[in-house]
């Protein structure tokens, strides 16, 4: 098996505009066609729009999250790919944690808040096997940061 290695300071510079487009497009497309298009992720795992609110600037920014539901939570991972940082979104909503949620055409407004340690380890094995890259992206990530399992759960 291939080594995991943290990701350069240039990985990272380019990777970083690459997400933003990205997910600019799959936001887009997921609108438009109540998440038939763009609604899966590589393996099938389900995608759903989270919209945050900036801390800085108060504006409503939008995100494609792959998500495990939990009964009426939804369960996210703020992974950024297994970068040293948190991703900016999950930033957001630390700071404001009202969100909204969309899957498939349905919106609902939820409240965010981070996983704490037992709750993290009952859902980590879930999400990896939903999606088994998460466990390559912590194990990338894992120098610098333990990736945050986000709860979502009604407002």
């Amino acid at each position: 098996m291939k080594e995991i290695r943290p990701f350069t300071a240039t990985e990272v510079a380019i990777a970083n505009p690459v997400i933003r487009v990205m997910s600019r497009l799959n936001t887009w497309a997921y609108r438009l066609s109540g998440g038939r298009l763009f609604g899966r992720w590589l393996h099938g795992e389900p995608i759903g729009l989270v919209t945050v609110t900036g801390r800085k600037t108060g504006r409503k920014l939008t995100v494609p999250l792959v998500y495990l539901r939990d009964g009426e939570r939804v369960i996210v991972v703020a992974s950024k790919g297994g970068m040293d940082a948190h991703p900016l979104w999950y930033g957001n909503m630390m700071a404001h944690p009202e969100v909204e949620v969309q899957i498939g055409a349905e919106v609902r407004r939820m409240r965010a808040r981070t996983a704490d340690a037992a709750e993290r380890a009952h859902y980590w094995p879930k999400l990896v096997a939903l999606n088994r890259d998460f466990d390559a992206y912590q194990a990338r990530a894992r120098r610098a940061r333990e990736i945050p399992v986000v709860i979502l759960s009604p407002a």
